[in-house]
């Protein structure tokens, strides 16, 4: 077995608990951490080890780190920021950003990450979902989701490329493809509500977690605790924040006692 195989073996994580995860997500840039609105303007928000060892001083469940930009400087700085974030926390960390093979994967999984995101790599090879599953195991594998919205009614389209290249590929019916092809979870971001502040969007998430019977990580606009509740409603088995915690306009710990007091179930 491999060390990576090893490491994500012994990492013991499962998305499929019962407890709903808090996952503050790290945009990478540069060696920074980022935030911009609907993925443009952004400006910086910190260090990766140090907001990454805050979160898990505040409760979070996991850290996402994504690797926005695709040169091979920036591979470079990522699996730089996974081994620090590793260094600094105990709790799993999922990577994603640039990964376009079994061999990226396993050098990200070496570095400390725990788990894989994939997303424009994915639509333009399927088959590595299958590769990466049956390397790593299911538990291990996350293919992320930027959908836009279409003027006609609910759907979506998948955009790839950090949002900026449209597929013409229904969400919904790649979301239920990819679960197919052993996607072990779907980290569905919202391109019209990243960043705004707006709340998840609420109709997106329902539709992809009824068609992929997957674990859904829900992502985009959620600021406020009854946004992370909404999302939860809708049947997200996770949800991720990332400005509003870099803002410290909403604290991880105070969110979990919101959902809490809602009766949803999470590790306090």
């Amino acid at each position: 077995m491999s060390e990576a195989k090893t490491m994500a073996k012994d990492a013991g994580f499962s998305a499929r608990g019962t407890a709903m995860r808090i996952i503050p997500c790290l945009d990478i840039k540069g060696g920074r951490v980022v935030k911009g609105v609907r993925f443009e303007n952004l400006v910086d928000s910190g260090e990766p080890a140090e907001l990454s060892a805050r979160y898990e001083a505040e409760g979070a469940d996991e850290i996402a780190l994504l690797d926005i930009s695709a040169t091979l400087e920036e591979r470079k700085t990522a699996l730089g920021a996974v081994a620090s974030v590793r260094q600094a926390v105990s709790i799993p960390i999922s990577v994603g950003g640039g990964i376009k093979s079994v061999e990226d994967a396993e050098r990200l999984l070496n570095a400390g990450a725990d788990r894989v995101s994939i997303n424009s790599a994915a639509v333009r090879n399927p088959q590595l979902i299958s590769e990466l599953a049956e390397r790593f195991g299911v538990q291990c594998v996350i293919v992320a989701i930027d959908a836009k919205r279409l003027a006609e009614g609910l759907a979506w389209e998948v955009m790839i490329d950090a949002g900026s290249s449209p597929t013409g590929m229904d969400a919904v019916d790649w979301a239920r493809r990819c679960a197919s092809l052993g996607a072990g979870e779907i980290l569905l971001t919202s391109i019209d509500r990243d960043g705004t502040g707006l709340g998840y969007d609420i109709d997106l998430v329902s539709a992809i977690a009824a068609a992929a019977r997957i674990p859904v990580i829900a992502s985009g606009g959620a600021t406020k605790p009854q946004h992370f509740l909404e999302g939860v409603r809708a049947g997200a088995s996770a949800v991720l924040g990332a400005g509003a915690f870099h803002r410290r306009e909403l604290a991880i710990a105070d969110l979990k006692h919101y959902l809490s007091k809602h009766e949803v179930e999470v590790r306090l």
